[in-house]
């Protein structure tokens, strides 16, 4: 991929000129809210080291406190060079901060931004001074239910499967310098029937009023497929958002669709450069990459490229023994990817968390299916519901051009929606969120709710922990007609559908399912009975695994999980990322083929 650098925040959207700020910076904790009042944005005093992005609550920050505190402080100083900003912006990035952060340079205010999980950016030009320049970060974090919030506690202790909460920065902190006149974003959708890409495109810098007396503007594509030039594409640039079409198709007798799909056997990316032109050059250049490919529901069935997906999933929930919900290093993501692969797994399901785009870069170059699944918020309300549809629709189109993601999760287990069952404001809630994302995104699939008591979906996705194969494959084969239904399939409390809702012919997957534990540590858990030994752990994990694929309805499944999290021991590896039963006989189980082979 001629798009890497390692480290680089936004893998699909790449500048030669740029600046990681993560490191060491000056912190200050601020309990009583005092630091606005007393103008600690113009020079942060008292201060302690903090290694950004990892958050306080973590070893790797080294500070380490897991006690909460709403408000923090931090500092450092950046270098603004002269000659880099002739002509140029100075933007600085956050690829994310929890949850209230405000932003001052030189102790003056560059902006604000709400939300925990997705990133955001600043123009600090006329801010900025040639030379050193102070950068200072507040940034206010609350224990509220009605926040998107994900796995992060909201009392004292963890509890259940709840975690230590992330305080403040937790992802990288950058800067980079773009041009005056630049390329704000592209929205790139592969055509697999058409044989071509399709690029929505946006500008900024621009006067649309007075540009074109003064100069032409024009944007060219170029599409490269292992260093051969395959398509270009050029436009005028008339109005802020424009299309391009890239024609891809070259017959081939290996490739039906007569374009290099992506799949997970066989994950192939083309090379994408976008050269912004002003009559005097290319004032802009950025490079990204895409995937061909096509994910849609036909009947009960998911086609990937045309044709049936059986996806083994595993959940992820992306969380390190020392650095929590921020990976320790890009490594540390690779090695998470292929260490699935040995497992057997196509595809993961990275549960209540948005994570660091360079993972979805290594699913996309290394053939790893994504759910993208919204961290949740806890209580209904006016402000949950504006929180959650600015800050979903903001994930959306941020993650929208990455071929490994193949399904959009706004709802997990009726989280924030406790009574979407029989509520209709609830019910409400979920339709327009389903209708919204298909609105931005009407390929992929959208789960509306993952789990249970579901209203739209396009997936009828069940949750079940029951112990035993023969018991969990009779439930689903033996009251088939009953689950598809809406009556009562889970302990005894949880049907497939909310009232007034119904079974329109969706694929159906188990989508959670295992979660075994070894017994003998401590007075963590996890589902169901706990195992003694290897032996028995791989039994009861063959009899689940392969109960759920002779049920003939079923297209997928998603066990429960990667790893251990805090309290919760119910991984295939330890925190440490250390496998407790040999990947190969894990990997042997799921890609066994049992019935219907076609489905695997």
């Amino acid at each position: 991929m001629t798009t890497y650098i390692k480290d680089y925040p936004r893998p699909q959207f790449v500048r030669k000129e740029w600046t990681n700020l993560n490191g060491e910076w000056e912190f200050r904790m601020d309990d009583q809210n005092e630091g606005e009042k007393e103008r600690w944005f113009e020079g942060l005093k008292q201060s302690r080291k903090i290694q950004v992005p990892f958050t306080c609550e973590t070893q790797m920050s080294g500070i380490g406190e897991e006690e909460f505190h709403p408000y923090v402080w931090y500092e450092r100083e950046i270098t603004v060079e002269k000659e880099k900003r002739k002509g140029h912006k100075a933007i600085l990035h956050f690829e994310g901060s929890d949850f209230l952060t405000k932003v001052w340079v030189n102790g003056r205010l560059a902006g604000s931004h709400k939300g925990g999980y997705s990133r955001f950016s600043f123009d600090i030009t006329d801010l900025a001074v040639d030379g050193v320049n102070r950068i200072c970060v507040k940034v206010e974090d609350v224990p509220d239910r009605q926040i998107p919030r994900g796995k992060q506690r909201w009392i004292k202790n963890n509890f259940g499967c709840w975690y230590v909460q992330t305080t403040g920065i937790w992802k990288t902190v950058w800067m980079e310098y773009v041009p005056l006149i630049s390329l704000a974003s592209v929205k790139m959708t592969p055509d697999l029937a058409g044989g071509c890409l399709r690029v929505e495109c946006a500008v900024d810098g621009v006067d649309f009023m007075t540009a074109f007396e003064e100069k032409e503007l024009s944007l060219q594509a170029e599409v490269t497929f292992e260093g051969r030039l395959i398509a270009k594409a050029s436009a005028a640039v008339m109005k802020k958002s424009f299309e391009l079409k890239l024609d891809l198709d070259m017959p081939r007798e290996d490739e039906p669709w007569g374009v290099y799909t992506w799949s997970p056997e066989n994950p192939r990316l083309y090379d994408i450069c976008f050269f912004l032109h002003d009559g005097n050059g290319a004032p802009d250049e950025v490079r990204s990459y895409f995937g061909m490919r096509e994910i849609r529901v036909e009947g009960e069935h998911i086609l990937l490229n045309g044709q049936p997906l059986y996806q083994r999933l595993i959940l992820d929930q992306g969380y390190w023994e020392k650095s929590h919900l921020t990976p320790p290093d890009e490594e540390s993501l690779i090695e998470d990817i292929d260490k699935i692969h040995a497992l057997g797994y196509n595809g993961v399901r990275k549960h209540q968390k948005i994570e660091d785009e360079r993972f979805l870069y290594w699913c996309d170059v290394k053939g790893m299916l994504v759910w993208s699944e919204a961290p949740a918020a806890y209580e209904f309300s006016d402000e949950a519901v504006s929180e959650f549809v600015k800050e979903w629709t903001d994930i959306v189109r941020q993650n929208y051009n990455h071929p490994s993601i193949i399904t959009w999760v706004p709802f997990n287990e009726s989280w924030g929606i406790p009574r979407v069952k029989d509520n209709r404001e609830q019910q409400h809630f979920t339709e327009s969120v389903y209708h919204l994302t298909k609105s931005m995104d009407k390929f992929r699939p959208v789960i509306v709710n993952d789990g249970w008591e579901h209203t739209v979906s396009d997936i009828i996705t069940l949750h079940d922990y029951e112990e035993f194969g023969e018991i969990l494959k009779n439930r689903y084969v033996r009251y088939e007609k009953e689950i598809l239904a809406g009556e009562v399939y889970h302990c005894g409390f949880k049907s497939a559908f909310a009232n007034g809702y119904s079974y329109r012919g969706q694929p159906v997957i188990i989508s959670e399912f295992g979660g075994i534990a070894f017994a003998g540590q401590g007075s963590e858990w996890g589902y169901g009975s706990a195992v003694e030994t290897k032996e028995a752990f791989l039994k009861r994990f063959d009899a689940v695994t392969t109960a759920i694929k002779e049920i003939p309805y079923v297209c997928g499944y998603c066990y429960t999980q990667v790893t251990d999290v805090q309290q919760e021991i119910n991984g295939l590896m330890d925190i440490r990322r250390n496998f407790k039963v040999s990947p190969d006989k894990i990997k042997e189980i799921n890609e066994r083929q049992v019935g219907d082979l076609r489905k695997i």
